[in-house]
């Protein structure tokens, strides 16, 4: 029980968890900076459809009745993406520094700010782990550092830097459980012959850390649901994706066993598939914690 208090017992958990959302990607030979580059496009379309928008006001409202402000703040965005929340921070006054280093979410996110003003949404194309915050200027250089579904968190080191750079607030959301995909709940048991089932990541290591270290925070869990339909070969390459990402082979009798249950289950070639699954949200209040450090 006494380990349960022990901060530097989570702490390497957490980094030696081989199973946090950072290391699937790398044994699945994903670079986790670059795991959007093949759905840039349409994460794009996702984000700024009205389904999308109304997600990030949801967010955004959340965040206001925590006592965040927009207006005049400064805000740093890591893991942009294609400006999800750059665009409407800034449209909402905020000053915007955005760090993204996929090609084709750069070249959307600089589309996606065209007709914003000069320099409120500044583009950083660098890895977050590469950026030295002291040589940077980032010490404590932000109102609200913004971390939204990014694997640039996957330690408690990570987290560090991260509220390195935050003035008053931290933003961080992540998975609870692995995002679920209907169509692989579907095709796991014929694959496997065992039924699909999730664990949680690690939303509990940075929640239980944030508590052993003494900050102020709110958290949320929610969970969130969407539906889309593709076509059957659209839902093969997802599927044999994420097969993948869950230590299945990705290979020729995976891919027929996939094949024949689309060809029998969907006839029309419109496959329907729902996503979600439960996330974390998590705000942090710096400001007391930032005095009580200089203390």
């Amino acid at each position: 029980m006494n380990d349960f208090y022990n901060a530097s017992v989570w702490e390497k958990a957490w980094k030696d968890d081989s199973d946090t959302i950072v290391n699937m990607m790398r044994r699945a030979g994903i670079d986790p900076a670059r795991s959007f580059d093949h759905k840039a496009k349409t994460f794009n379309e996702q984000s700024f459809s009205d389904e999308g928008r109304k997600r990030t006001q949801r967010i955004m409202n959340w965040l206001k009745g925590q006592g965040v402000q927009f207006d005049t703040s400064t805000i740093l965005d890591v893991g942009a993406a294609s400006g999800v929340f750059s665009v409407p921070f800034a449209e909402h006054g905020a000053q915007v520094t955005a760090v993204e280093t996929s090609p084709p979410l750069i070249e959307l996110l600089e589309k996606n700010i065209s007709n914003l003003a000069e320099d409120q949404v500044k583009i950083v194309p660098e890895k977050f782990e590469d950026i030295d915050v002291q040589a940077k200027g980032w010490n404590q250089a932000f109102d609200l550092v913004f971390v939204s579904m990014c694997p640039v968190i996957h330690d408690w080191q990570s987290v560090e830097k991260v509220l390195q750079c935050a003035r008053k607030f931290c933003y961080i959301s992540m998975p609870i459980i692995p995002a679920e995909h209907s169509l692989v709940n579907e095709v796991w048991p014929l694959l496997t012959g065992q039924p699909f089932h999730t664990k949680p990541t690690e939303m509990g290591y940075l929640l239980h850390l944030l508590y052993l270290k003494g900050y102020a925070y709110e958290s949320l869990i929610t969970w969130e649901k969407k539906t889309k339909e593709v076509t059957r070969e659209t839902a093969m390459q997802e599927t044999m994706s994420w097969l993948g990402h869950h230590r299945l082979p990705v290979d020729e009798r995976n891919r027929n066993i996939i094949a024949d249950y689309l060809d029998q289950a969907y006839p029309s070639g419109k496959v329907v598939i729902q996503e979600g699954g439960r996330f974390g949200k998590v705000l942090i209040r710096l400001q007391n914690q930032n005095m009580n450090s200089s203390q």
